[in-house]
């Protein structure tokens, strides 16, 4: 029985797992939405929520909580510092899933995860030639 047993294993060891969450939450607050299955996106969701929590209280403790989770500095100074801000007055439910439909290649569920109030801040990755 699987009795209070909470989270997916995605067919993965647990340290492959925690690389991975850590990988897309790195993808995600980067880029501020990515494509992913479904239930990557799910769990990434359970997974970067307490994140961005972390990074709303702003003090060093939290700071270092989250470096515990994501070891990329970078990454961390652009939640805390563009990300956090954008969520003050929210209180949780940060992030949106979107069903995208099937891949081609093995018919896998995809979705779509993005940060729900900071889609339009999302900066162009290339100067338009005029």
């Amino acid at each position: 029985m699987r009795h209070n047993k909470s989270g997916r294993k995605l067919s993965r060891k647990t340290a492959h797992r925690k690389a991975l969450m850590s990988n897309l939450a790195s993808a995600l607050i980067t880029h501020k939405k990515i494509k992913t299955t479904d239930a990557k996106a799910k769990e990434l969701r359970m997974f970067v929520e307490p994140l961005v929590t972390f990074a709303k209280r702003g003090d060093i403790h939290a700071r270092r909580q989250v470096l515990k989770k994501i070891p990329h500095k970078m990454i961390v100074r652009e939640l805390f510092d563009t990300v956090g801000p954008a969520f003050a007055n929210r209180n949780g439910g940060y992030t949106r899933i979107t069903k995208l439909g099937f891949r081609d290649n093995d018919c896998a569920p995809i979705s779509m995860i993005e940060f729900v109030d900071m889609v339009g801040e999302i900066a162009p990755q290339s100067a338009s030639k005029d």
